[in-house]
């Protein structure tokens, strides 16, 4: 179990999803939760903290509270996602967004998608400095990737547990699809409803599937790619019938994927005309100056090390 967990993944993988999260925390700030700002007008007796927010006496929020929050934590991410500082930044955007997640849904209304997200931050925070496109494995950074994928599993098999407790076997062939489209649902969600009981088994497959993406992790490797893209497509789906992105939730996701093929360094310094330094470890397709070594050809990687300096007597 302890290899399992600590499986070495390239520190290029960390270091593409420490960015993509990170930036996303920027993201949602803007443009997904902007809506968490309004609470600052909010009259406190309103205010009913999450447990998590009891257990620590988390103040009251006020107007110069969530302020400060909301432009502390915007500048923290966008240098965490720089990755320097990885513990520090790491650590600090993680207790802010946590603070700015029961702030947000201290008030009635508690989402989900958010807990892979959260437990990524965390976890990324535990692993120092890593660059973009580096091949060298880590056990550190394959335990900040397993234990995120973890809690992306957790939270579709936990809704499907949440659903038979408190809804029950009627869950299964209640209305919950039918409302969630009367509500907020799409011209291709209308068509369709409009299929004789195909809402039903619709509710039975989402149960189902809920209850076995554990499988992601017994399937072979050559599989397990294929297997999240189902996901994808599951929230694909569900994003065109009844406008629900789950956007926390499919970034978290990434942590199946093998992003050290994601190099935005590499891109850039392409894109501006700049070379990489001798001796670099270059990715396919940027042209590499003498002396540095491309990564597709493992030969270049193998052999006696060069010699530097004067030669031993």
């Amino acid at each position: 179990m302890t290899r399992w967990l600590t499986e070495p993944v390239p520190l290029g993988r960390l270091a593409a999803f420490r960015t993509l999260i990170h930036l996303f925390v920027v993201g949602d700030l803007l443009f997904f939760t902007p809506w968490v700002r309004t609470h600052a007008s909010v009259p406190g007796e309103l205010y009913r903290p999450l447990l998590v927010g009891r257990l620590l006496h988390l103040p009251t929020p006020t107007p110069t509270l969530v302020t400060v929050i909301f432009w502390v934590l915007l500048a923290l991410a966008l240098l965490a996602a720089t990755g320097r500082a990885p513990r520090l930044l790491g650590w600090s955007v993680f207790a802010l967004y946590l603070e700015w997640m029961i702030i947000a849904m201290s008030y009635g209304k508690v989402d989900h998608d958010r807990f892979g997200l959260l437990v990524a931050l965390a976890a990324l925070a535990t692993v120092g400095r890593a660059r973009h496109g580096d091949p060298t494995r880590s056990e550190a950074a394959g335990w900040a990737l397993r234990v995120t994928q973890l809690a992306v599993i957790c939270t579709y098999f936990l809704a499907a547990w949440a659903k038979l407790r408190f809804g029950g076997l009627d869950w299964l062939t209640g209305s919950t699809l039918a409302r969630a489209i009367i509500r907020r649902g799409t011209d291709l969600a209308d068509l369709i409803a409009q299929v004789p009981h195909l809402l039903i088994l619709a509710q039975f497959g989402i149960v189902a599937f809920e209850l076995l993406s554990p499988v992601v992790f017994l399937v072979p490797e050559r599989w397990r790619l294929t297997t999240v893209g189902f996901f994808y497509s599951f929230h694909a789906v569900t994003m065109a019938t009844i406008t629900i992105s789950f956007a926390p939730h499919l970034v978290a996701m990434t942590s199946f994927l093998p992003l050290e093929r994601v190099r935005p360094v590499w891109w850039l310094r392409g894109l501006l005309g700049r070379q990489p330094a001798a001796g670099a470890v270059v990715p396919a397709g940027v042209a590499a100056p003498a002396g540095a070594i491309r990564s597709e050809e493992p030969e270049a990687l193998s052999g006696p090390a060069p010699a530097v300096g004067p030669a031993a007597p």
